[in-house]
């Protein structure tokens, strides 16, 4: 464990939908690890406040921000506020998502653009305010989250696995553009987790 604290004491972590859930766990995780961790939410002042609580006293440290990731002034402030006092990031994790799930015959407009809209432009937006970071020292790592429901499919959530889909394809194509700045970008998609989101 000694090893792993050494490799991630005082990096720069950037966790969306860091409050929560598979966010949640992560930013406690880096934490742990003698990371400076920002985690971002959009609503939920109460798991902020907690997470914070739940961090005191861990070998780095976690703050949060409220930030709407899904614009380009939300994705902008959260990655601003991260590198404030270095000028740069480590590594941004691309957790915040959302679920909208009921059959395609009976699936609103909205709910399939939330869903697009909730799943993929944090993607674009952080990204791309996050690599601007990471380019000036040219390092960094980006994990962005999927599911196997991209891979597999499920019923009742055409509009999460397109998302969810869209973010693989979007990953592989960053990847190529950033591997030669020394940026890593790699995506993950966790099977289903038991997490407030998906306790219904």
């Amino acid at each position: 464990m000694s090893g792993a604290i050494m490799e991630f004491k005082d990096k720069i972590i950037v966790v969306t939908g860091g409050t929560r859930g598979i966010g949640k766990a992560i930013s406690l995780h880096f934490a742990r690890l003698g990371a400076q961790v920002t985690a971002a939410y959009l609503t939920n002042e109460t798991a902020a406040a907690a997470l914070q609580e739940e961090s005191a006293g861990l070998a780095g440290a976690i703050s949060t921000v409220k930030a709407d990731v899904a614009t380009a002034d939300g994705a902008m402030s959260l990655v601003e506020s991260a590198a404030a006092a270095t000028g740069s990031i480590d590594i941004l994790v691309n957790n915040a998502g959302i679920i909208r799930d009921c059959y395609l015959p009976m699936m609103s407009e909205n709910d399939w653009d939330a869903v697009v809209r909730g799943n993929l432009y944090p993607l674009f937006h952080c990204c791309k305010w996050g690599v601007r970071k990471m380019i000036a020292n040219r390092r960094g790592v980006i994990v962005n989250l999927s599911s196997v429901s991209a891979l597999s499919g499920t019923a009742g959530q055409t509009n999460y696995a397109a998302s969810k889909g869209a973010a693989i394809s979007f990953t592989r194509s960053l990847a190529r553009e950033v591997g030669p700045m020394g940026i890593r970008a790699n995506v993950v998609a966790p099977g289903l987790i038991e997490t407030e989101m998906t306790a219904a």
